[in-house]
Parts: C-alpha cells; sequence; structure tokens
C-alpha cells in the first residue's frame, strides 16, 4: 500500500514546491493541509487549488478562525502572555492548532509521514514536531528544508523544471508569518540590528505618527473573557478583529525587538499585534482591580512561565495543562469593564469598573469620608520591619555585612 505524507501547506512556492518533492523522495501520495487562521491574503480555495496542481491527491482548506480565536487567543488574553514580557506569542500559538489539524487529517486519509516546511534555525521545528509527538507519536515527520538541505534556489530550480504553476519570480524581502492575533516580519535588511523598520514593513498598522483623533473603546470581560465591545456583544473571534480593526488604526501593537530563540540564538523580529496588545492590556488592568494581592503577585509568575511553555512548543505538556486550570480559577471574579484610549501608538487605560472591584473608595481616599483605621498603622509598620531591624543589629554587633 502506498504511504502517505500530510503536508502543512501555505500556497507558497517552498511548500508546493514540496508536494512534487516528497512525492519523488518518498514514493508517497501527498495531502495538503491549509488552515485558515485569519491570515489574509489569498483565497483559501485558491490555495486548495494550487495544492492539487502540485500533484496533492487531495487537498484540505480548514476554516479554524473561531477555534484559534477562542481556544488557543483567549488563554493567551487570560494568561497576559507575552514572552520576554514584550511578545504575544503570535506565531507560536497557531502552531499546536496547526498540529491539531495535520493529525486529524492523518487519520482521515491514512497518513503515515508529517511533512511542514520549517527550518532547522527557528522555533517551529520544535513547536510542529513536538506536538506531533504529544498527539500521534507513530507519525513519522519530514521536514524538507531541514532533512534535505533545501535552499529557494534550489525550490525555484525544482518549480521550473516540473513547470509548477506558482509565481517563483515574487520574492519579498522579508519572512512573514501572519494571522488573526498578529504578524510577524524577519530577514532581510533587518538581519543588521542596527537598521530601524520602514514603513513598509507594515500592514496590520497605520503609522502612529500620523496625525488623527483618538478613538475610546470599552472592553467588558466575563471572567477573563472579552465579551463585549463598547456594548456590542462579540465573540472571541469578533472581538480580536474589532480591536486589531481600531487600535491597528492607531498604530498600536508594532514591536522591535532582539528575542532569544529556543534554539539558543538570539533573532530580531518586527511585529504587529493591536488587537492582542490592547486585550491584554484592558484585562492586566481589571486583574489588578478584581484580583486579591497574593493571587495576582503568584499569578504573574504562571503568566511568564505559561509563555515560555508556549514559545517553546510544549502547548501539550503537563505542565501546561495544569498551569491552565490554575489560570482558569483565578479569573473566576475577572469581571467588568475597562476604557481604553487608543492613540499615537499606545494604548491606554483610562477606566475600569467591576461589581467584583477589591478597590474600596473610602479606604483608599485621603479626603473626608476616609474609613481606613490609621491608629493600626504604626504598630504594623514596626512588627513588617522587625526582622530587618533585628537582623541589621545584629551584623552592626558582630561587624557582619551592612548596606
Amino acid at each position: 500500500m502506498t504511504e502517505r505524507v500530510v503536508l502543512a501547506y501555505s500556497g507558497g512556492l517552498d511548500t508546493s514546491v514540496a508536494i512534487p518533492y516528497l512525492a519523488e523522495q518518498t514514493g508517497a501520495e501527498v495531502i495538503a493541509v491549509a488552515v485558515d487562521l485569519g491570515q489574509g491574503g489569498e483565497d483559501m480555495n485558491v490555495i486548495r487549488q494550487r495544492a492539487l496542481d502540485c500533484g496533492a491527491v487531495e487537498s484540505e482548506v480548514i476554516d479554524a478562525r473561531d477555534e484559534f480565536a477562542a481556544e488557543y487567543c483567549l488563554p493567551a488574553i487570560r494568561a497576559n502572555a507575552l514572552y520576554m514580557d514584550r511578545y504575544p506569542l503570535v506565531s507560536a500559538l497557531s502552531r499546536p492548532l496547526i498540529v491539531k489539524h495535520l493529525v486529524t487529517a492523518a487519520k482521515k486519509h491514512g497518513g503515515t509521514i508529517v511533512s511542514h516546511g520549517c527550518t532547522g534555525k527557528g522555533n517551529d521545528q520544535v513547536r510542529f514536531e513536538v506536538g506531533l509527538g504529544a498527539l500521534a507519536p507513530d507519525l513519522k515527520i519530514i521536514a524538507p528544508a531541514r532533512d534535505f538541505a533545501w535552499t529557494r534556489d534550489k525550490a525555484i530550480a525544482f518549480a521550473e523544471e516540473k513547470g509548477l504553476p506558482i509565481d517563483v519570480t515574487a520574492k519579498s524581502p522579508y519572512s512573514i508569518d501572519q494571522n488573526l492575533w498578529g504578524r510577524a516580519v524577519e530577514t532581510g535588511f533587518l538581519e543588521d540590528i542596527w537598521n530601524g523598520p520602514i514603513e513598509d514593513l507594515y500592514a496590520y498598522t497605520a503609522d502612529p505618527a500620523q496625525e488623527r483623533d483618538a478613538d475610546e473603546v470599552v472592553i467588558t470581560f466575563d471572567a477573563g473573557v472579552p465579551v463585549a465591545v463598547d456594548g456590542e456583544t462579540v465573540t472571541p473571534y469578533q472581538a480580536i478583529l474589532e480591536l486589531n480593526r481600531r487600535a491597528g488604526a492607531q498604530g498600536v501593537g508594532r514591536l522591535d525587538m532582539v528575542e532569544d530563540r529556543l534554539v539558543g540564538i538570539k533573532s530580531r523580529e518586527v511585529y504587529e499585534a493591536p488587537g492582542a496588545i490592547a486585550l491584554i492590556t484592558a484585562h492586566q488592568e481589571l486583574e489588578a482591580v478584581t484580583v486579591e494581592r497574593d493571587l495576582a503577585r503568584f499569578k504573574r509568575g504562571v503568566d511568564q512561565r505559561w509563555g515560555e511553555l508556549v514559545y517553546d512548543g510544549l502547548w501539550f505538556s503537563p505542565l501546561k495543562n495544569s498551569l491552565d486550570a490554575f489560570i482558569d480559577d483565578a479569573q473566576r471574579q475577572v469581571t467588568g469593564e475597562v476604557r481604553l484610549t487608543l492613540h499615537g501608538g499606545r494604548a491606554v487605560v483610562t477606566g475600569r469598573r467591576s461589581e467584583a472591584s477589591l478597590y474600596d473608595f473610602g479606604m483608599a481616599t485621603y479626603d473626608t469620608g476616609d474609613t481606613f483605621d490609621q491608629s493600626l498603622a504604626k504598630g504594623f509598620v514596626q512588627l513588617w520591619g522587625l526582622p530587618s531591624k533585628m537582623a541589621a543589629a545584629r551584623d552592626a554587633r558582630l561587624g557582619g555585612p551592612q548596606s
């Protein structure tokens, strides 16, 4: 029986060339699977037909936009997921969902091999293959760009030799990955980290330096889930789409950073994630109002670790699953509204309100109506500082370290 390869298919040169190349190298039939994650660009039916024209025996297009928003982007909002305190996991969040659909397609079509277009230098090879190992450890994996030293020059030559129906001359100077949650741009002149990004890089955001009126938006959350924008009920997909539009129009969500890749090298990346940054900013502020101090302090560490696990391709790991349970419990009271002003590339919180608020005006005010019993403060301060005071006295007595 002929083996079958399930290929993660984007419709571009590399994965289009991979269809006949994999067939030649393995003798297997190729099943192309393209997943719509809200990336825009070409019509998905055009991409489906291209795979068939390149030699795939089957070609599937999966509309996963709502699934991506609700089951991958939403957990990232509730975890305030920002890798290295900045990057909202644009590519990392999409990979486990693609892996899930590759496994489903392999079962459906009798596939024994899965293939992807990742190189050996990036994070995505890890995300794909560790995810596949967790969900379907019996599947074999082939990565042509890595395993066969496949270069773009070889891909173009192969496409011309085979007469494949793809444009081999069109080449962006950048490597771009985009989806509903954001857009990632790298390579080209950006590899010199002294070079500043230019406006041509951006597609999801307008120039924040342009003169325009500010946009005020109110986001409503229920247990950490955005459920309304300016009073209009929304799904997670609709919330992200709307904030992408409005925050993007104000230049919100541009990032230029050197990040630590999982494989041990540093890489320079330019990101646009207007909806992600606006929603995480609002969610963080609502947590500040509704989550008790010690829980909030502990959750910040959980959030950081959650983001690292997802970045490192460990979406399906036991630790990630346990952290999800903690985060879910910590979100029980994160309900209320946050008002943001979107302007000049920034999403600034200007108001917050919640029935679950722990902010007590009477306790906080310095004016008439103050209900805080200040007579308790003197003894509290003395007891709080007592261990440090005793240690300092000991060090002075014994000549120990003092600062």
